[in-house]
């Protein structure tokens, strides 16, 4: 197949994933295919500005093959993978990119090639969640390197040995096809990542008009538009609901007169907040969470209880602590194992009093009560677990 046969080819990928996956193929339409000298692109790969290919590679593959590869550059373009690495290993931070994006792609019904990495205990995590589970020693023999971000020094793989690749007027490295990219500057990431905000966004309206973008791709584009406050912001603007200053206009007395005035009532707040002791909880989370809590507790009339629990109660709890009291954590804490939050309702249950507000610090990944408590839980999350009810706060 020759190379005006490779581009029919894809041309006709992209316009299937248009007519079938509007979402991905509208993403798709948004980088120019360009063929790719083999000596540095195996497969695919892309600089966040274009879709660059081994016609070999494509040739190899069958129409949904090429719809699968096609989507996945699309989407780590749309993700911002490319301005989103940071100071991480860049063999590691590709791989975490692949293994976050190929379930969602192969959960939306694309075929992946052979070799792709698509792991289902990965499906729903983030990159950067997933990054800390690569091992140092993985290879990238499976998975082609994006080219937008390089090193840092901003040499191709020949420069960097020393030979300098011979270029057309054109840009290109002879006529095997076009020559490596340079890595994008921190300048061109910030602008490129605007870009594909708004690519994304526009494509996901045109989707959801077309009544084709739901499932897990839809979940994944709903949870990115939403927009992001801080986790800080969002407990103080709970805990401040249950602030009981409030006016009353109450009939008063008669020794009082028979005029009716706005009266300023105040009742103090209880709030039993709870510690995830398990091991996926650090000990650094738990201080910041304490000192927030400490910070908007002054702004309170709230009376707190402090409580911990893994598998079972803290045997030295609760503490008390009074409205002038600082908000600190216990020296005699101590937890480590699994989760479970059945002994901390069971416990309120046996008080005989119900707090007006549950706040539990967690990971959400445990056994929960099977009945909703008739008192409000505000859950401050720690990863990407669900909770089968109450209020959930992501704790960013």
């Amino acid at each position: 197949m020759d190379l005006h046969d490779i581009e029919t080819k894809l041309t006709a990928a992209r316009t299937r994933l248009i007519l079938d996956k509007p979402f991905l193929g509208a993403l798709a339409l948004r980088l120019p295919m360009i063929a790719a000298d083999p000596k540095w692109c195996q497969t695919t790969s892309t600089d966040a500005r274009s879709f660059y290919y081994n016609p070999a590679y494509i040739d190899a593959l069958s129409m949904e093959q090429t719809q699968f590869v096609l989507a996945n550059q699309a989407l780590h373009c749309a993700l911002s993978h490319f301005a989103r690495r940071q100071h991480r290993s860049r063999f590691r931070w590709n791989i975490a990119c692949d293994h976050a994006i190929n379930p969602l792609l192969a959960k939306d019904g694309l075929i992946p090639p052979p070799g792709t990495l698509v792991m289902e205990c990965f499906e729903g995590m983030t990159a950067e969640e997933i990054y800390p589970c690569i091992e140092e020693n993985d290879s990238d023999e499976h998975s082609e390197q994006p080219k937008y971000d390089g090193d840092g020094s901003g040499d191709s793989k020949e420069e960097a040995r020393g030979k300098k690749p011979e270029q057309d007027a054109s840009g290109h490295e002879g006529a095997s096809g076009a020559a490596e990219p340079q890595p994008l500057s921190a300048s061109e990431q910030e602008t490129l990542a605007a870009q594909w905000q708004q690519r994304l966004a526009g494509a996901a309206q045109q989707a959801q008009q077309a009544g084709k973008l739901g499932g897990i791709l839809g979940r994944m584009v709903g949870e990115l538009m939403q927009p992001k406050l801080p986790w800080r912001l969002l407990l103080a603007r709970y805990l401040t609901q249950y602030a009981r200053d409030d006016y009353s206009y109450m009939r008063p007395s008669r020794r009082e007169g028979e005029m009716i005035l706005p009266s300023l009532r105040s009742a103090q707040a209880d709030i039993l907040v709870v510690l995830d002791t398990s091991g996926s909880i650090s000990g650094q989370e738990i201080d910041e969470f304490i000192s927030e809590i400490d910070a908007i507790k002054g702004q309170l009339r709230a009376r707190i209880l402090l409580h911990a629990c893994d598998t079972a109660l803290a045997e030295d709890g609760p503490w008390l602590f009074e409205l002038w009291d600082e908000f600190r954590l216990p020296k005699a804490i101590r937890g480590g194992g699994g989760t479970d939050f059945r002994p901390i309702f069971e416990w309120v249950s046996l008080q005989g009093r119900t707090p007006d507000l549950l706040l539990y610090f967690t990971d959400a990944q445990g056994e929960f009560p099977p009945v909703e408590s008739s008192f409000p839980v505000l859950w401050l999350v720690k990863g990407k677990a669900l909770v089968p009810w109450g209020q959930r706060i992501q704790l960013n």
